[in-house]
């Protein structure tokens, strides 16, 4: 609004004269307490925001944006895609900001990456009508930057692994590489922001071991990408994780559930200590610790027979692992 506009509304109301009010009219009025917003608007000190309904075809996803788009799926999505339907659309608007240099798109997404990503298939599945809520901001790179990490830290749906690449990424790109800097402005611990930089540094092929790479927790990614620092160590981890690659791809075929998280990160981590027990033996599975927890004893035709340790502080899931190990090498 204009400095007229807003002297016309103070012209308005002194129409009443310089007397004072009365008890009675001590209250501000409602045209005073308008003509004070809307003079706070004009002098800059409150910014107003402006909402638009578009199509989601005429964003682009910011560069610096936390989330995996390419890893986006109507699975990951579906708690999103049933809310937009039962309450007839999106209530919690994107933040997006103008483009200049694409004449293909006018916005591009600096927050709701999963709300763009949900609004464009419900668009190509039986709900054309739907439409990209959007709030318009005009913010430089870091400021975009800060508003994002914001709004994801407050979502349990963006995995350990975006946010340490994105961190990553914004370590350079705003802070000129300096961890401390990065960490002030981000009222972040130096030590947790170190953690998740080093996790970002987790080779591609370490990654393809997990079935979903949204399963890796900062403890686990930290330790591996630790371990990966030392070349010698990094050859016999990626060597690991091509066995369990392969593993996880025959189950994917035969239908059988994928290797758990932390039995992946257990094989990985143990990938340097030897897989033959004191007496010759095949240990089949591995503490954090070294200390074989399941090794094979015999093998006598279509017997075989193995010895557990209950007390080496591995989970169900890693015994069992262990023994479908077992079975697999027996049958093939």
């Amino acid at each position: 609004m204009s400095r007229k506009q807003v002297d016309y509304l103070a012209g308005l109301l002194s129409d009443e004269g310089d007397e004072a009010p009365s008890p009675a009219r001590s209250r501000r009025s409602p045209l005073l307490e308008r003509e004070s917003a809307l003079a706070r608007v004009a002098s800059g000190e409150v910014r107003q925001v402006t909402e638009l309904r578009i199509d989601p075809a005429r964003c682009r996803i910011w560069a610096g944006n936390g989330r995996a788009y390419d890893q986006l799926s109507a699975a990951r999505c579906q708690d999103l895609i049933d809310s937009l339907i039962a309450e007839g659309g999106q209530k919690v608007p994107a933040i997006v900001r103008r483009v200049k240099d694409d004449p293909a798109v006018d916005f591009e997404v600096l927050a709701g990456t999963r709300r763009h990503w949900s609004v464009s298939w419900l668009r190509a599945h039986s709900y054309p009508d739907m439409v990209f809520v959007v709030q318009v901001v005009d913010i430089d790179d870091e400021a975009a930057f800060r508003l994002a990490d914001l709004e994801n830290r407050a979502r349990a749906d963006i995995s350990d692994l975006e946010r340490a690449r994105n961190y990553r990424w914004a370590l350079d790109a705003h802070y000129g590489g300096v961890q401390a800097r990065m960490a002030e402005r981000l009222k972040l611990s130096k030590g947790w922001l170190s953690k998740l930089l080093t996790m970002a540094l987790l080779p591609d092929p370490v990654v393809a071991a997990f079935a979903d790479p949204a399963s890796i927790t900062i403890r686990g990614g930290y330790e591996l990408a630790a371990k990966c620092a030392d070349e010698n160590m990094k050859a016999l981890v990626l060597r690991e994780a091509s066995h369990i690659t392969t593993e996880q791809r025959q189950r994917a075929q035969d239908g059988s559930p994928p290797i758990e998280p932390g039995v992946v990160v257990r094989r990985l981590l143990t990938a340097d200590i030897t897989r033959v027990g004191p007496r010759g033996e095949s240990v089949l599975v591995l503490a954090a610790n070294g200390k074989a927890a399941m090794t094979l004893q015999s093998r006598r035709g279509k017997v075989i027979t193995l010895r557990v340790d209950l007390g080496a502080g591995v989970d169900r899931a890693a015994l069992i692992e262990g023994l479908c190990t077992a079975m697999a090498d027996q049958s093939s």
